[in-house]
């Protein structure tokens, strides 16, 4: 009886810890103006900084004339709406590999006060996006309306699952249709 539990279990665990069987890489090419304006988190990997976010999350991107793009975060808490604003740079000429920030301007200089910002797939359309990071650490499901279809969200899922991403672990902050 031990056997055929013993067994089940390092099944389970190797299934848990198996190789992602897609790549995480970032998009090989971002339209920075179409991907410009807002876009409603449909879910995200829990996060320190989102942990007062209730619902009505949205990134708003505006570009800058220097080539960054302007970042507007906000989300409705317990207390109110609140908002964050930071900037994001091309990691490369084309990819959908970014940076961002939300530390001030002066620090700027530092690289540990810049994350990856991949995303890492992306609707023909712009209508919806997934942003991830290379340690997996980070995931959002965007999507332009604030709301998504519940197929839709399950193959994104999948697909982001198949990336190595931990989506057992996923908050969910808008409503699926």
């Amino acid at each position: 009886m031990v056997r055929p539990f013993l067994l089940s279990a390092l099944m389970g665990a190797s299934l848990a810890t198996a190789a992602p069987t897609l790549p995480n890489r970032p998009v090989e090419a971002l339209d920075l103006a179409r991907y410009a304006g807002t876009w409603h988190e449909i879910a995200h990997l829990p996060l320190f900084f989102q942990r007062k976010c209730i619902d009505t999350i949205t990134a708003t991107y505006t570009p800058r004339p220097d080539g960054t793009v302007g970042v507007h975060n906000a989300c409705r808490t317990a207390k109110g709406m609140d908002a964050s604003d930071g900037v994001a740079r091309r990691a490369d000429a084309d990819s959908g590999a970014l940076e961002v920030r939300f530390a001030p301007g002066w620090l700027a200089w530092l690289p540990m006060v810049w994350a990856d910002y991949w995303v890492i797939e992306l609707d023909p359309d712009y209508r919806w996006a997934v942003v991830g990071s290379p340690s997996r650490k980070y995931l959002w499901v965007l999507s332009r309306e604030p709301s998504m279809p519940a197929s839709q969200f399950r193959a994104i899922r999948d697909r982001a699952q198949a990336r190595g991403y931990p989506v057992d672990r996923l908050i969910m902050a808008a409503p699926l249709e």
